[in-house]
């Protein structure tokens, strides 16, 4: 049976379809899955053996264009698709499914352009969104939807790379720090994040790691002598490898939140301004705390946050201080030294 996933969405979305595939596997044992993403979105999905092959759509670049997306949509018809599931509610991906002409089209309900699809799923609020595409599938009679996990293959030139910046600092923890995101009023204060790494930073126990893309390099964070910058310097598996061993990973609702949930022994502290856990995409993690302001009647204001407070206060952000931040950091710290 052949399977294709289709999702060209943000990076933390691609993390956490991951699950999926596995549940995949386990519904239709003998089954080949391909999954269609953005090149982005392939390069944090390679080394995954449950995924039999990644086509790569490029959107914003050599696919761009209605004729040059005609143009895919005749490659996945030769494919001969059995499957169909489409995870991405936008209008291209709904027809890129459509143009498969597989005779099983999974899409959800809501989605744009939802006659595309032969199966409506309904796309359930209130629920975690690795749940809800886990709804895609019939439940599992010998495992529950939440056994299953976030999985991310680093391979060994990723894990290498990693361990040769620090494995010098072994015996040391490592709390990893992530202050960007796409949308401004998902960013808890620039100088809040200052004042977390400046306290930290006169622990010579502690070494903080700022992680970000290229884009975060723009960011004036304050680097102290405990501190390592590897903004825009590592691939999305090498993120992923840090993460991996990383004691503690602050960060705004944001990618790392989804990658860190694959690694059971990494503590999430993930800061909410304008989202709200309901909307799903909370960490996959037992092991995380979600910092947020339940006070706010204006909360949440944005699915996605935007680039400026509509209330003008940003109470939503200003509320949760460094000194509560700094205060769960040391107390995660002490704790793991009394167990």
């Amino acid at each position: 049976m052949k399977i294709l996933i289709i999702h060209t969405a943000f990076i933390g979305d691609i993390v956490l379809s991951t699950p999926l595939i596995k549940k995949i596997k386990d519904t239709y044992k003998e089954c080949e899955i391909t999954y269609l993403t953005t090149p982005i979105g392939a390069s944090i999905l390679k080394n995954n053996l449950e995924i039999d092959k990644i086509i790569t759509y490029d959107k914003r670049g050599k696919d761009k264009g209605l004729v040059n997306f005609f143009k895919f949509g005749k490659k996945l018809y030769l494919e001969n698709f059995d499957m169909v599931i489409t995870l991405h509610r936008y209008l291209r991906s709904s027809i890129l499914s459509w143009l498969t002409r597989s005779p099983i089209r999974k899409g959800y309900k809501n989605a744009s352009a939802s006659w595309c699809f032969t199966d409506k799923i309904e796309y359930s609020q209130g629920i975690h969104e690795v749940e809800r595409i886990l709804s895609f599938l019939p439940k599992n009679i010998n495992k529950k939807d939440t056994d299953y996990s976030i999985e991310l293959f680093p391979k060994e030139e990723e894990v290498l790379k990693i361990k040769n910046i620090l494995g010098k600092y072994q015996g040391k923890k490592i709390i990893a720090i992530a202050p960007g995101s796409k949308w401004f009023t998902k960013k808890w204060p620039l100088e809040y994040f200052n004042e977390v790494i400046k306290n930290l930073g006169k622990d010579k126990n502690i070494i903080q790691i700022i992680i970000g893309g290229k884009e975060e390099k723009n960011l004036n964070v304050n680097i102290n002598e405990n501190c390592i910058d590897l903004r825009g310097k590592t691939s999305l598996l090498e993120l992923a490898q840090v993460l991996k061993i990383s004691d503690i990973v602050l960060t705004n609702d944001s990618s790392p939140i989804h990658i860190a949930s694959g690694f059971k022994n990494t503590h999430i502290l993930a800061l909410f301004g304008p989202t709200v856990k309901k909307f799903g995409f909370f960490p996959w993690s037992k092991n995380s705390e979600v910092l947020e302001n339940n006070d706010l009647n204006c909360r949440p204001c944005a699915i996605h946050g935007g680039n400026k407070c509509p209330k003008g206060h940003f109470k939503c952000m200003l509320s949760i201080t460094p000194q509560e931040v700094i205060k769960k950091i040391r107390k995660k710290i002490q704790n793991d030294k009394v167990v």
